[in-house]
């Protein structure tokens, strides 16, 4: 083998070198929300806890990066800028599709002018040659077309045109992979930072009463009704005017503009409706009862002028010098609730527990949260943030009208809680509690993401701050109403103190008027005072004391205060609250002060050096404190001397609660111990300790330590959780900090391993908390990525007993650098030489020895001595065997490990369960102690011990077999296992950037055997084995890892010479076998590329396994290779073309196993052709095997869905056998990839292998090129709905997108944000442009997704998804003429001539862009110039396709598709003439391709063909070489020809809306065409397409029986078999309709003329095919008699065919008509019929016609009335059409001559009487109609009705010309016949009527009670009007005179006869059929119907004497129309006798 040569040493070197670690330990600053962190504050000497605290908030995050992935972002699209603009760099691709989109409606809008339809009569197309051409301008020609060029040159221009201009990346147009299967995304966790919930800002407007005479302050809070809790601190303010504001200006030292705040920020974790916004206000003292003040509130109105105004003025000076003496007390004033609901509208409220719990760490939304989808919230939050919320939500402005006053009893809590739930109940406040008026008005919003100039709960101006704002908005602490799972990450540290309740009842009469004066002292001198407590507004920012709000005479009152105060960081037993009671006198006595003291209580801060929180119930003393009282709580202070004085003998009388929120203070048992343990280790203490109420003492410590430790798990999980990071960072420290304790060592690595396992087990199985897609928890995977550091080494251990030296510590030496690039080059060298050559060795062969020993499977075995197997029983360790590790030089990674291997028990389950964090941590660690122990020059393998690298051995073993065993479990356990399969992947993938790569091969190579000798089930093991290697594959290495220069020297190196000049022979055979292995598999394969192998090897399986859930997997392994070439493709290292060569070839394998699953690929073609039906349309099941390609394809592209066997047929390939199928994306996504491989791959290779294809392999080739074409077809541009639609969307995300920023908290989205546009951050090279592309999914995701885009991005996907299409198509092009190239020196061109002719047409019958047209059809002419003889000798077929496809492209009205494929068609007819002299052939197809053209294509443009046509003639007149033969005139023929069916299209363009008119058109064109057979059969199948759009399946069926009879025609006069039929003849019990086919004479055609006949139907298959299709069409129009008689035609040829798998198919369909027969009988619905008369000049040809119209089935005469009077209303103009509303004949003199009026009347079958005989079936009376009838009653004096006995009737038959169901809908009427009836007949008819359905209705079966109760009223009823009495009576009472009507009398009275017998069967079979309670409408019937009886028995029993005498005869003259008793149509059923 040969050494690297130097191009690839570079190549390797470019792709990132292996020497440089990979991994890089980065130092980032945290982000600080406000301007200086959050401190304590300075010159104090902190506790060791709160400094560690403090210390974990603001050091830096430690992140270690993959360093290339960073770079790979960043220029992820070097040339093109990022992903986002590089939609800029595209061209816009032309597709004709689109550009008609323009052009079109301005032809439709005009109203169509119907002049023409005069010109519809007979006149034959011919004529229309008027139309001249030569009048025409040809287009543009293409200049050198007639040169005579070699094909080769030709060929290769062609080439380099196609080379020009392409899209060098094709991933960056494909969308990019599912997110379901990247698993090798490993999402970023979420950076830890403080919780914001969803903010609202809340700013107070106006705040104002009827009357303002003093200043009042409010302070505002959230409530939550329903929790009942306060959820937020208080927020101050106040909008009084500077006047009042100097009432107080005594008693205001200063002002901090901090407490001018007007505007607040709230913050709701948990929204919900019962949230109210409660406004308390206050107002200076001053005496008197709050009702009483109150007063001039309620009766002075502000406006009302003269007396009111000196009140006003009255009450300011009063409320002045109440101001002065008291201003610094309070009393309660008004409050106001304001709710809400609205706010946090009820939609979001639904959603609310989902999102919101997420967001706060509950993950109630399923952990399968998966990356899109927080990503695509986060796109839709875009713009929230852009627009600043407010702008996109309309701020709400609250108004209250009207403010509750305080009640002086009523103030606490519990109080407001039972107002505001009554409140919420029915706003029944006002009743109860009087009200103020007022005006408040407050505006609240969305808070913007960044808000300037706002401060911290604690004060702290937040960024962005500007210098000059006065009034802040303050953020206000919010109290969330249940626990909220984020760790602290800012030092906060705040008390509130609520004073709630005093009980002075029993006191001194002085204490009446009392307020609390509360301070938090240091000390317990006056001067202690700390000036800690919070200020409200207009005033100092801090204070040192606050009194609470007063209320009037009150001996126990209630409080509201809440009292905000900052603690200090260091906390003493001197610090408490000090509470002082006083009385204030409001009335002004002389020398009196204004406050009285009346006791003291107090609050120590720390109890047992804890935090003291909760609520207490304090004594007061009623004297001076004694010293030293702080020191004790008030309710346990010993006794003094002099004793205190208690109030209620030291009872407690003073209710009051304190609450922290701190980040220092864990008030939690468990982890305060664990910590205060902790810090007596690391620093100097004196023992014993205190921890809460026990001391502990030295010798107990270690104990109790490990007591703390295992304890640690059981506090709570809130504050474990808040403290999260400090924890672990102790119990990581525990592991590896060696501690002499009491002079003995103390080891506590399990304990803290286990401890640390216990945590890691209740955060993940918290139901609260959430996890990312992989199942992690977040807080852990946050603490990991960016928290979690070494251990430091202690400073100083302890040196309590005995003295330990201070161990140096060995982690920070550095060790002297050799010169870096030296040694980077020695190891380059090395590996080049190692890797290319396994048997030199290296300098430093050593790096990578293993990954030698892995590739070559010899040595596998080898390898296994050195692994300490996990085999023995006993987790033994394999490390305790060594020495025992050195106590100082303890490596986190290794002591890790360790614990990992010792583990036992549940504690091993459990870390094996979330391996992934204790592997992350290993990671992390590992990455760290190479960094700093700068050992990165040293060499991978002796950078860890061999121990290390055991107990790694052992763990991955231990996580396989465990997942092993998950899976042979139950179900419930898979994903389990699959978390465990993840994490152990990604543990790998960082091993590789970390340890010798040998050495993780190895263990890859372990896992995958070990899995598989585990697993039984198949899609299991390889959707395991399938994930695990998707994420190592993504490595950034990975290319490397795969040594892919190695296989440089097997592809010829220099490009080699052209191989059509080259023979085959001359490569040598072994060569040639290479090149063939190269596309394969193989062992050697997949030794030399590891990872690949395993990946290819999983792929093969996959398609080729078989099985339940099967297809999920191959999803997934099509999915992996899919994201895998496309993150190569879109790699900034391998944009060099040569690189691009390199990766193809190490992909080449995968060619061949696509092209072993070529039988599984989804069929697009199928798909298409039927219209995106799914595959099987009831024929399918002809087709050997379900092969998704069936042969229909071949049919599909050729336009038409008929179903036959075709020469070449598809896949003739394979074998049969049942594959298991992929579904469209998976097989896309396989293509798409083939597509890659055939793009970059070296080109010159790809034509050897094709040389030495077998012809079956190069078929396999082209089948699977053509499905690539229909598979990536261009889709168009989903038309953006109305623009209306788009609006209202719009508004609809709006208002998701701020339901969402409500509830998701702007917080977390904002960072989410930040994270995706923030380089460097994933694990996926292409990921952050893949981000952005979520919404490209191009068009076949696009369905649904529709409504959500804008205008501009569905141009911007449609500039994409056109760019993919050309792009994909291109390569296609270049693929086929690699094949036609190679093979041109082989013999086997004529079979391979049909396929790549088969892909093209396909391709042409695609939506394509001009781009690829004008190659596509250079590549046609170049084949048609190398292979024209052969083109139309050999392949008909293709040829007719052909013509059809560059046909229709010749009516394009692009210009340059145009001139193209004019030039294409003209070279195909004169090498068609050239090969054959005579081109009759080409002739034929041409004219049948725009016969069907014309009919099918809806699209199509008449001008740009005939513009076409001229330019094809003037070719031929330029054709130098042409002239001489008679080419040209031929040509020009033909091209008239052409331009007069083009005429015919031009009117049926006009009768596009009159469906009738059309097919009349369509009909006359086809019958025009009847001495061309095949054009004629071409216009039938246009007719039966048109048919079956419109659901008219009976006429489509008819227009194929035609086309089949036609056939029959030709195929008898051309072979005489007995089992065809005998032409049209046998087609009559069909229809009788056919016979019209016979029409052509054999003396017109022979049909062995050239080119007549020649389509592929004129053949018994093709016969076959129009008959299968017909029964088709007419099973699906109910007709299942006739499908019988077609299958009797069909049965004959197949059985002569032996074709027994179609009999089989045939008889089970023959089967399931008949059974539809029987099962829906009379049930089925055939036409219904209506007689159209056309009167009028303006109807032109159609004025006095009359049509029978065949309309579907339950057609009213309304519908069809309205639909033809609306249609020609337009044509005429609506008040031109009048629709005639009588049956009457029309007189034509009495008609408007400018009007059009039509007549419609409704027709039903008629049968003579010998018919009915044969016409037994319901079907039979329904089918081959030719007569029909209508009645039309009139009087002889012209009314239409009149009496019984002078009404007349007339009955019409009419007949039309072709029997229905025929090939058009209507029918012309040729006969007319018109009988009429003389009253007496009449009355006959009715009776006849009446008793017939009598009749029907006695012998239903079911009988039908309801049925039979209605005709009998009808009969019997009393009170029918003209009912049978009545007649009987006109008719029957006497004789007539007239002796002619004898007859008719008598047969009336017979009639009466059976009615009556009738009647009486009726009441019988009516008595047994109802019920109880009809028994009275029973006995009301009998009644009647004997009335009858009785009143007709005379008449009935009267005969005419003369009829009865002996054979006389009576001469009458009969009317003719007696003897058509068939008008009586019943009479043949009703038995006649008397």
């Amino acid at each position: 083998m040969t050494q690297l040569n130097s191009l690839d040493a570079e190549l390797a070197q470019e792709l990132g070198d292996f020497t440089e670690d990979d991994l890089d330990v980065v130092f980032t600053p945290k982000e600080c929300r406000t301007l200086q962190p959050s401190l304590p504050e300075e010159g104090v000497e902190l506790d060791p806890h709160v400094r560690d605290c403090v210390q974990t908030y603001i050091r830096e995050w430690l992140i270690v990066n993959q360093k290339n992935q960073g770079s790979s972002e960043i220029c992820s699209f070097k040339k093109t800028g990022s992903r986002r603009d590089f939609h800029k760099t595209l061209q816009k691709q032309t597709f004709e599709s689109e550009s008609l989109e323009g052009h079109e409606p301005s032809t439709q809008a005009r109203p169509r002018h119907l002049n023409v339809l005069c010109d519809v009569s007979g006149k034959g197309p011919l004529t229309a040659c008027g139309f001249d051409l030569r009048s025409l301008q040809p287009d543009q020609q293409l200049e050198n077309l007639l040169q005579q060029v070699s094909a080769e040159d030709f060929e290769k221009q062609n080439e380099e045109a196609r080379r020009t201009n392409r899209q060098a990346e094709l991933f960056a147009l494909y969308p990019s992979v599912d997110e379901e299967d990247a698993v090798e995304i490993r999402p970023v966790p979420e950076c830890p930072k403080e919780h914001l919930g969803n903010r609202i800002l809340v700013k107070v407007l106006t705040l104002k009463f009827e009357i303002e005479v003093e200043p009042l302050f409010a302070s505002i809070a959230l409530y939550d009704v329903k929790e009942r809790k306060k959820i937020s601190e208080n927020f101050h303010c106040d909008l009084n005017s500077d006047q009042f504001k100097g009432f107080l200006r005594a008693h205001t030292p200063s002002v901090a503009p901090s407490s001018q705040a007007r505007s607040a920020v709230f913050s709701v974790t948990y929204p919900s409706s019962d949230i109210y916004l409660v406004v308390k206000i206050e107002k200076v003292l001053q005496q008197g009862e709050i009702g009483d003040c109150a007063e001039p509130y309620m009766v002075i109105k502000e406006g009302d002028g003269g007396k009111s105004k000196e009140k006003i003025e009255k009450l300011k000076l009063q409320a002045e010098s109440f101001c002065q003496r008291l201003g610094k007390y309070r009393m309660p004033f008004a409050w106001a609730p304001i709710s809400l609901t609205s706010f946090f509208n009820v939609s979001t409220l639904d959603r609310e527990v989902t999102d919101v719990e997420s967001m706060v760490g509950r993950s109630s939304v399923g952990e399968r949260r998966t990356l899109s989808q927080s990503r695509r919230l986060s796109e839709r939050a875009l713009s929230l943030e852009e627009n600043g919320v407010g702008s996109n939500y309309k701020t709400t402005t609250m108004t209250v009208n009207s403010f509750f006053k305080q009640e002086g009893d009523r103030l606490s809590d519990e109080d407001l809680f039972k107002f505001l739930a009554d409140y919420k109940r029915s706003s029944s406040l006002q009743r109860r509690v009087k009200s103020i008026p007022g005006l408040l008005r407050i505006e609240i919003s969305l808070a913007p993401e960044i808000i300037s100039c706002s401060l911290t709960p604690e004060m702290l101006p937040v960024k962005p701050f500007p210098e000059n704002r006065t009034r802040p908005h303050k953020e206000i602490l919010e109290f969330p109403v249940r626990e909220v799972y984020v760790p602290h990450t800012v030092y906060r540290n705040l008390l509130y103190v609520y004073p709630q309740r005093l009980n002075f009842a029993n006191k001194l009469a002085s204490a009446r008027n009392i307020t609390i004066k509360i301070q938090f002292m240091c000390g317990e001198d006056a001067s202690n005072t700390m000036p800690v407590i919070f200020g409200k507004s207009s005033g100092p920012e801090f204070l040192q004391e606050v009194y609470t709000a007063i209320t009037y005479h009150n001996k126990s009152p209630d409080f509201y205060e809440e009292v905000k105060i900052k603690l200090p960081a260091k906390l003493t037993v001197n610090h408490h609250l000090l509470f002082t009671f006083y009385h204030i006198s409001c009335q002004q006595k002389q020398g009196a002060s204004v406050e009285s003291l009346l006791g003291y209580s107090w609050l120590p801060i720390l109890l047992n050096e804890r935090l003291q929180t909760g609520s207490y119930c304090l004594p007061v003393a009623l004297e001076k404190l004694p010293p030293n009282y702080s020191m004790h709580s008030a309710e346990k202070v010993p006794l003094q001397n002099p004793p205190i004085k208690w109030a209620e003998g030291h009872k407690g009388v003073f209710n009051i609660e304190v609450q922290a929120v701190s980040s220092v203070h864990t008030q939690d048992n468990h982890l305060e111990k664990f910590f205060t343990l902790c810090h007596s280790l690391e620093s100097q203490v004196t023992f014993p300790i205190r921890v809460l109420d026990q001391k502990i003492s030295e010798t107990s410590l270690e104990h109790e330590l490990k007591l703390s430790l295992i304890c640690l798990n059981s506090s709570r999980l809130e504050p474990l959780v808040l403290f999260l990071h400090l924890v672990l960072d102790k119990l990581f420290q525990l592991s590896v900090q060696p501690m002499v304790i009491a002079g003995q060592t103390a080891n506590f690595s399990q304990f803290a391993f286990e401890s640390v396992v216990a945590i890691a087990n209740s955060l993940h199985n918290s139901k609260d908390l959430a996890k990312d897609q992989h199942g992690r928890n977040c807080l852990l995977a946050s603490y990991v990525h960016y928290v979690f550091r070494l251990p430091e080494p202690p400073r100083d251990p302890p040196k309590s007993g005995g003295t330990a030296a201070a161990l140096p510590d060995p982690r920070y030496h550095t060790y002297g650098r050799t010169s870096a690039a030296a040694v980077s080059s020695k190891l380059l060298q090395a590996r080049v030489m190692s890797s290319s050559n396994p048997d030199l060795a290296g300098t430093h062969s050593a790096a990578d020895e293993e990954v030698k020993s892995i590739m070559s499977s010899k040595s596998a075995d080898r390898t296994c001595n050195r692994m300490s197997y996990y085999c023995s029983g006993n987790n033994d360790v394999p490390s305790s065997t060594g020495a025992p590790r050195p106590a100082s030089k303890k490596h986190f990674h290794e002591e890790l490990a360790l614990q990992m291997v010792v583990s036992t028990g549940m504690v091993r389950e459990t870390v094996f369960k979330y391996a992934w964090f204790f592997f992350e941590l290993l990671v992390k660690s590992m990455a760290q102690y190479v960094h700093n122990m700068d050992k990165r020059d040293n060499f991978r393998r002796t950078r860890f011990s061999d121990r290390f690298k055991d107990d790694i051995t052992t763990i991955v073993n231990v996580v396989t077999s465990e997942t092993a065993a998950l899976l042979v479990k139950s179900q419930k356990e898979n994903e389990q296992a699959e978390k465990m399969n993840i994490s152990l992947a990604f543990f790998l993938y960082d091993l590789l950037s970390l340890m010798d790569r040998g050495f993780v091969f190895n263990l890859i190579k372990h896992y995958c055997n070990q899995l598989s000798a585990k697993l039984t089930h198949l899609p299991m093991l390889i959707s395991m084995r399938l994930e695990f290697l998707r994420i190592l594959c993504s490595h950034e290495h990975y290319l490397n890892l795969n040594l892919f220069f190695m296989n440089a020297d097997t592809a010829p190196a220099s490009p080699c010479p052209s191989i059509s000049s080259q023979n085959s022979s001359s490569c040598s055979s072994f060569q040639d076998q290479k090149i063939a292995s190269m596309f394969d598999l193989t062992p050697e394969y997949r030794q030399q590329h590891f990872l690949t192998g395993l990946l290819f090897t999983e792929l093969a399986a996959a398609l080729d396994a078989e099985g339940e859930g099967i297809s999920k997997v191959q999803r997934k392994a099509v999915s992996a290779i899919h994201s895998l070439l496309s993150s190569h493709d879109l790699d900034p290292r391998c944009v060099k073309p040569e690189v691009k060569v390199k990766i193809a070839a190490l992909y080449l394998p995968l060619v061949g196993i696509i092209l072993d699953a070529l039988p599984q690929l989804y069929d697009f073609t199928a798909a298409d052709a039927r219209s995106g039906k799914n595959r099987a349309n009831g024929s399918d099941e002809d087709q050997e095997g379900t092969s998704a390609i069936n042969q229909n394809v071949a049919l599909a592209i050729a336009g038409n869905n008929f179903n036959l066997k075709t020469s070449g047929t598809m896949l003739s390939s394979l074998p049969y056998k049942q594959y298991n199928m992929l579904n469209a994306d998976t097989t896309r996504n396989l293509m798409i990839c083939f597509l890659w491989i055939m793009k970059n791959a070296d080109q010159s290779l790809i034509r050897k292998w094709i040389a030495d294809l077998p012809s079956m392999q190069l078929n396999r080739i082209l089948d699977l090129l053509f499905i690539c074409v229909s598979c990536f077809e261009y889709k168009g541009k989903q038309s953006s709905d109305k623009v209306s639609t788009q609006v209202l969307q719009k508004s609809r995300d709006v208002k998701a997108r701020l339901e969402e920023a409500l509830l998701r908290g702007e917080g977390a989205r904002g960072e989410m944000m930040r994270r995706c546009r923030a380089p460097g951050n994933d694990r996926f090279p292409g990921l952050s442009e893949n981000l952005r592309w979520r919404k490209e999914q191009t068009h076949w995701r696009q369905a649904n997704e529709k409504q959500d885009k804008t205008k501009a991005e569905l141009d911007q996907e449609a500039l994409i998804s056109g760019n993919l299409a050309t792009e994909a198509n291109l390569i296609i092009l270049d693929m086929q003429e690699n094949i036609i190239q190679a093979s041109s020196a082989l013999d086997c061109k004529d079979s391979l001539l049909g396929g790549v002719l088969r892909v093209l047409v396909n391709s042409l019958s695609c939506d394509q862009s001009t781009t690829y047209l004008t190659h596509c059809f250079a590549t046609l002419r170049a084949l048609i110039a190398k292979f024209g003889d052969l083109l139309f000798e050999e392949e008909v077929e293709q040829c007719a396709d052909l013509c059809q496809r560059v046909l229709h492209h010749c009516s394009s009205s692009v210009d340059s598709t145009r001139s193209q494929a004019c030039a294409t068609l003209y070279l195909l007819m004169r090498f068609s003439c050239g090969a054959t002299s005579n081109f009759a052939r080409v002739k034929m197809q041409v004219i049948m391709s725009l016969a069907s053209l014309v009919g099918k294509a809806p699209d199509f443009n008449e001008e740009y063909l005939r513009r076409s046509l001229r330019t094809i003639l003037a070719y031929a007149e330029e054709d130098t070489a042409m002239q001489a033969t008679p080419f040209p005139t031929q040509v020009e023929e033909l091209l008239c020809n052409l331009n007069s069916i083009l005429y015919d299209t031009v009117k049926m363009r006009e009768f596009q809306e009159d469906p009738e008119m059309l097919m009349d058109l369509m009909y006359r064109i086809a019958k025009s065409y009847q001495t061309s057979p095949d054009l004629r059969l071409t216009w039938l199948q246009n007719m039966a397409e048109k048919h079956t759009k419109k659901k008219c399946y009976t006429e489509a069926a008819m227009c194929l029986v035609h086309a089949a009879a036609l056939v029959a025609e030709y195929l008898s006069m051309l072979e005489d078999h007995s089992y065809l039929p005998v032409g049209s003849v046998s087609f009559q019990n069909i229809s009788s309709n056919v016979l019209e086919e016979s029409a052509v004479s054999d003396d017109t055609l022979s049909p062995d003329e050239d080119g007549v006949c020649s389509g592929r139907y004129f053949t018994e298959s093709g016969l076959v095919g129009l008959l299968e299709h017909a029964a088709e069409l007419f099973s699906t129009g109910g007709l299942y008699e006739t499908v019988n008689e077609v299958y009797k035609l069909v049965i004959p040829i197949l059985e002569a065919h032996r074709d027994f798998r179609k009999l089989t198919s045939t008889h089970d369909k023959l089967q399931k008509a008949f059974d539809s027969i029987i099962s829906k009988g009379h049930k089925r619905m055939f036409g219904t019929y209506f007689r159209v008369g056309f009167y009028g000049s303006k109807f032109g040809d159609l004025d006095e016609q009359e049509f029978v119209y065949k309309e579907p089935a339950i057609t009213k005469l309304p519908e069809i009335s309205h639909r033809l009077e609306g249609f020609y209303g337009q044509c005429f103009g609506e008040e031109f059409v009048e629709v005639i509303k009588d049956s009457a004949p029309v007189n034509k003199t009495k008609l408007d001559p400018n009007k059009a009026y039509i007549q419609i009347t409704f027709v039903e079958p008629y049968f003579d009487e010998y018919e009915m005989k044969d016409r037994v079936t319901y079907f039979e009376k329904n089918f081959n109609l030719r007569r029909f009838m209508y009645t039309t009653p009139f009087t002889l004096e012209g009314r239409p009705r009149g009496e019984l006995h002078e009404q007349y009737r007339r009955n019409t038959v009419l007949t039309t010309m072709h029997a229905f169901p025929y090939i058009k809908t209507r029918i012309s009427v040729i006969q007319k016949e018109e009988f009429v009836l003389t009253p007496i007949e009449v009355a006959i008819e009715d009776m006849k009527k009446k008793t017939l359905q009598l009749a029907v209705a006695i012998n239903q079966e079911p009988p039908d009670a309801k049925m039979l109760q209605m005709v009998l009223q009808g009969s019997v009823g009393a009170t029918v009007n003209q009912g049978p009495l009545e007649v009987a009576q006109v008719f029957l009472a006497e004789i007539p005179a007239d002796p002619k009507l004898y007859r008719h009398h008598n047969k009336l009275r017979l009639c009466f006869k059976e009615f009556i017998m009738r009647c009486g069967e009726a009441v019988e079979k009516n008595k047994r059929l109802i019920t109880a309670d009809q028994r009275e409408y029973q006995q009301e019937l009998r009644k009647n119907y004997h009335k009858l009886k009785e009143n007709l028995r005379p008449m009935i029993e009267r005969k005419i004497p003369e009829l009865y005498k002996p054979i006389f005869r009576v001469e009458s003259h009969k009317r003719d129309s007696f003897h058509r008793s068939s008008f009586r149509k019943c009479e043949t059923q009703l038995s006649q006798g008397s």
